[in-house]
């Protein structure tokens, strides 16, 4: 395609690509590109001669989707043999080919999986331990608002609120560097997707259902203790 863009070739009928003065190609189809080099690279012009201009390396095959892979094999082999006995069978899959040229990202994005469950996980280490030094340090306040008429549900959204802000302030802060971090990133790729708002959002909702859990635990339990208990300890 990219090659028949340059050469303005819409119609392949008929059509010929001279090179030189004495090699003269007759242009039989147009195939959409393929990445057949680096990713990181946008895809160059191409020609694929027939073997009356050169020779082939591979052959490649189309499996029948609906039948065993093992069983299609079998039968290309057989057919390899029968034609070409004295050369080895090698075969291999154009989509672990396809994959090879992304093993770097694979790479980066196994290690960014476990940095990233660590630092969620310290994080919430660290709001547990907060929410719990909250709830230990207003025990004599959450007593006096109980024996005053206030429910468990009420004491449970005060001693989460400070913590839920401060998850919140650090989502709205974290979301437009992610955003630009991830932009200059994806610039490393001439065929790149394009980023949604909807992953941000998702991903801040995430954060904030876990921290709503990780604090929500003591919370809840300094907001169920007897009153009576911690007022008398005061």
């Amino acid at each position: 395609e990219t090659a028949a863009a340059i050469m303005k070739i819409h119609d392949p009928a008929g059509q010929t690509v001279k090179r030189g003065d004495d090699e003269v190609y007759h242009v039989v189809g147009i195939i959409k590109d393929f990445v057949i080099g680096s990713p990181y690279q946008n895809i160059r012009p191409m020609i694929v001669m027939g073997p009356k201009y050169g020779w082939y390396r591979a052959i490649h095959y189309k499996l029948n989707p609906h039948r065993p892979a093992g069983e299609c094999i079998d039968k290309v082999q057989a057919v390899f043999k029968n034609y070409i006995a004295d050369y080895p069978f090698e075969y291999r899959f154009a989509d672990d080919a396809y994959a090879d040229k992304f093993r770097n990202e694979q790479t980066v994005k196994l290690i960014a999986n476990i940095f990233a469950a660590l630092a969620i996980f310290i994080s919430c280490l660290g709001l547990f331990g907060l929410a719990a030094y909250m709830a230990e340090s207003r025990v004599k306040e959450i007593g006096i608002r109980k024996v005053l008429g206030a429910s468990s549900i009420n004491i449970a959204t005060l001693l989460s609120a400070d913590a839920v802000k401060l998850v919140i302030v650090a989502i709205v802060v974290s979301i437009p560097v992610a955003w630009w971090f991830m932009s200059r990133w994806l610039q490393n790729y001439e065929y790149r997707t394009t980023l949604s708002g909807w992953v941000f959002l998702f991903a801040g909702l995430l954060v904030l259902l876990i921290a709503i859990l990780t604090v929500g635990y003591q919370s809840v339990r300094a907001a169920l203790a007897n009153p009576v208990k911690s007022l008398r300890a005061e």
